[in-house]
């Protein structure tokens, strides 16, 4: 699993980041198509999660990551053909589209298969509770592959980004091929978990789960709270892709200097992952979450404070930097956590679809919030009066989820209660808990 993650980052980044620069060279579409292309593909991937979630569940976690593989091999043979071939914007766009529609069925059904895991390590040890979970490793291994992709992208190109695509479709399909081996089937079962008198009764076709809980997530009150609280995560870290390039502008840095961040940031993430997510361990969520948004506040705060201020000549950099540095530090004690604690909401059943509503509402955050801060981004280009604007406003969002996210967490009694590994079959009917808060 951890070694899919890592390959998938790896066809991934080789050649995602590149399709930018193929729409304005090879289509010559201006700054704004190419960013409405770039929106469609990531609304089809984020705003798709929680569809793919619900399926993993009722067809089972191996078979989504099956597809999943299937349909961003297809995406990436589509753009190959777009561009070697056919020359289609339409067809182009497709093969966009297809990319992110297959990391929204891949996503949450490895998580899935990564929790129940984590849970099964500790059911047999207790001792790994104090160790980091194995999705501060599928952290690890996916910005491993992420750092290197660009590069095998890089020396692709010199093929053509046809022959770059191909390749990610080829790699995709030989991923596809090898999980479908070593994954194991999950057992069929013929019969259903019986429920208290009230619950929803089985129907044929329904995969073994009860109407009123095929979507568990929607009805639970307090998981939809925590998601929107933990939005900011998301939303805080794709400011790497947003408001970073902004910064390095206004500083007068030239784009190699983004290059170095990001190099910064993968390095930050392999080596320091696993440290922090131990820590967090020891900490518990009640702790780490605030710790983690904090951390990623004081970042923002720190370019809100130095935006009026007058920077010393030879450190211009020096804020972005470390900002960037505090907003990765903060990424990787909250977002472990975070996923280590969705089937402790979720009980023992629907792990799928928890796990999909939590990437959305994170897609949801990134799409409102970017507009905001853009707007107030590019207003703060016009006027040093309102430097400060777009940074205040980032930073104050995860103070707040820092304030408030120890009141959606379960209850000790609830956290006890739902440590057991479910089955790992998509008919698992168990109800999931009740929608509590902690005072």
């Amino acid at each position: 699993m951890l070694g899919a993650q890592g390959v998938f980052n790896l066809g991934f980044y080789a050649v995602v980041p590149f399709i930018a620069i193929v729409l304005a060279e090879d289509f010559a579409l201006g700054g704004a198509a190419v960013g409405l292309v770039l929106g469609v593909r990531t609304a089809a991937q984020q705003g798709m999660f929680l569809l793919g979630g619900i399926l993993a569940d009722r067809y089972g976690a191996r078979s989504l990551i099956l597809t999943g593989c299937a349909v961003r091999a297809a995406g990436f043979g589509t753009l190959a053909a777009s561009v070697s071939w056919q020359h289609s914007l339409t067809i182009f766009i497709l093969g966009t589209v297809l990319t992110g529609l297959g990391g929204a069925l891949f996503s949450p059904a490895l998580n899935t298969l990564v929790a129940r895991t984590q849970a099964q390590r500790e059911d047999r040890d207790l001792s790994t509770t104090a160790k980091p979970t194995l999705f501060a490793a599928l952290s690890v291994v996916g910005e491993t592959g992420a750092a290197i992709g660009p590069f095998l992208g890089a020396a692709l190109l010199g093929w053509g980004f046809g022959a770059a695509a191909g390749a990610g479709a080829a790699l995709f399909v030989l991923v596809g091929l090898l999980l479908g081996w070593l994954l194991p089937r999950p057992p069929h079962r013929a019969h259903a978990v019986p429920q208290p008198a009230g619950r929803g009764k089985l129907v044929r076709g329904s995969g073994g789960i009860p109407p009123r809980r095929r979507c568990a997530s929607l009805r639970h009150r307090g998981f939809i709270a925590f998601t929107a609280l933990h939005a900011v995560d998301l939303l805080s870290y794709n400011q790497l892709y947003l408001s970073l390039p902004a910064e390095i502008r206004r500083s007068g840095a030239d784009v190699e200097t983004l290059a170095w961040l990001f190099a910064m940031v993968s390095l930050i993430t392999v080596t320091l992952q696993l440290p922090i997510s131990r820590l967090a361990r020891r900490l518990g969520p009640q702790r780490a979450l605030p710790l983690g948004y904090l951390t990623t506040a004081a970042g923002f705060l720190l370019l809100a404070a130095c935006s009026t201020t007058a920077i010393p000549v030879g450190l211009e950099l020096a804020p972005a930097t470390t900002a960037v540095a505090l907003w990765i530090l903060g990424h990787l004690m909250a977002a472990p956590v975070a996923l280590d604690l969705v089937p402790r909401f979720a009980g023992t059943a629907q792990w799928g679809s928890y796990y999909g509503l939590l990437a959305t509402a994170g897609g949801i955050a990134v799409l409102l919030g970017n507009a905001a801060a853009g707007s107030l981004l590019h207003f703060a280009a016009f006027s040093e009066a309102l430097s400060w604007a777009p940074w205040l406003l980032l930073g104050t969002l995860p103070l707040i989820s820092a304030t408030l996210i120890g009141r959606t967490l379960p209850t000790p009694p609830q956290l006890a209660s739902t440590s057991k590994t479910p089955e790992p079959s998509a008919e698992n009917t168990e109800k999931a808990p009740d929608d509590t808060f902690t005072s």
